[in-house]
């Protein structure tokens, strides 16, 4: 295992945001150091297991349960549902999906190949009326674009927004007036136009008769998902409901590669084999010069010059380049590109 963490990482792992862990740096709580090969400020591992040692322990007791049985047969209308994996987790949720809308036809091939009695609603949603689903429906949910509006005023109303697929989103809860909306949106969304963007959002899910809860970021790995990824999460609650909603308690154990691609407790099977992105020679051999949990700057310095080209000499940590993964971490954030 590696000997320091990034500021991002030592983050995930205690639980604390950036800006408390360099409070703590100040008060001499968790010293920052300077990593000998980078000279980026880290933390040395073992400093954060002697302040959170429990946090390291290989086995973890983990009595948290989200399990919910729901009263009635409930269903979902998905948008932007990609290749499904929102509409999945629904599904194993108890909630029947009753159509989903993609645009991108290889999306709606996989939807239909995994899924053949699923209703693949295959275009872009702007050509869709939905208000077939009006009163059939308990959830909207979907994973919107996030794009920024015109501020015509300080609280916006859904004319705003056309022109964005949020516009979309809130048109299709407004015509199918479910019991709950859901939406998902990157981090990011947080503090996209300096905040103007959700609260624009919240503004318009209020206007067509939503009270929004909280929102929050969850974590994939807070959730028994071996990957670091966070998403914003966006619930609209109709007004005639009454209802304290409550977000799932998360998991102490966090799993890894390894139990997200052998046999073990998630999966009762290996991963199946697979052909996989197939890279050129020159990079291949690069990166079976890259150790586990390395990147580009474990590589000899004439061979950092030489693959990193011109973004050698230029700023940042450019940390996800020829970046290799360790069997006992999390899997970075997969994106829909294969490379």
């Amino acid at each position: 295992m590696k000997d320091y963490l990034t500021l991002a990482e030592t983050s995930e792992i205690i639980g604390k945001s950036k800006e408390t862990l360099r409070r703590w740096d100040n008060e001499r709580i968790l010293n920052a150091v300077r990593e000998p090969v980078s000279n980026y400020r880290v933390y040395r591992k073992s400093d954060v297991q002697d302040l959170l040692g429990s946090l390291f322990d290989d086995v973890v007791v983990d009595e948290v349960s989200n399990l919910v049985e729901p009263e009635n047969e409930y269903s979902v209308l998905e948008l932007f549902a990609g290749a499904g994996g929102l509409a999945i987790g629904l599904e194993k949720a108890g909630l029947k999906c009753v159509a989903l809308n993609e645009i991108d036809k290889w999306a709606c091939e996989t939807l239909r190949n995994n899924r053949p009695n699923w209703n693949v609603l295959e275009g872009d949603i702007k050509n869709f009326d939905f208000t077939e689903y009006n009163g059939k429906v308990a959830v909207v949910t979907g994973g919107f674009p996030c794009q920024a509006f015109s501020y015509a005023g300080k609280k916006l109303g859904l004319n705003d927004a056309r022109g964005t697929l949020f516009y979309e989103f809130a048109r299709v809860v407004q015509e199918v007036q479910p019991a709950i909306c859901i939406g998902e949106n990157v981090r990011g969304l947080l503090s996209h136009e300096k905040g103007k963007t959700l609260d624009g959002m919240i503004s318009i899910l209020d206007e067509i008769g939503y009270k929004v809860a909280p929102v929050q970021v969850l974590k994939a790995i807070n959730f028994r998902v071996p990957q670091k990824r966070e998403r914003l999460i966006l619930v609209g609650i109709r007004k005639d409901i009454d209802l304290d909603f409550e977000y799932p308690k998360p998991h102490h154990k966090i799993y890894n590669l390894e139990d997200a691609l052998k046999k073990g407790e998630l999966y009762d099977c290996n991963v199946p084999k697979s052909n996989g992105a197939k890279y050129p020679e020159y990079k291949k051999q690069i990166l079976d010069m890259v150790p586990p949990k390395g990147y580009w700057r474990d590589l000899p310095a004439d061979i950092q010059k030489e693959y990193m080209g011109g973004s050698f000499y230029l700023g940042g940590g450019k940390t996800g380049m020829a970046r290799r993964i360790g069997w006992d971490e999390p899997s970075l954030t997969l994106t829909c590109s294969p490379a």
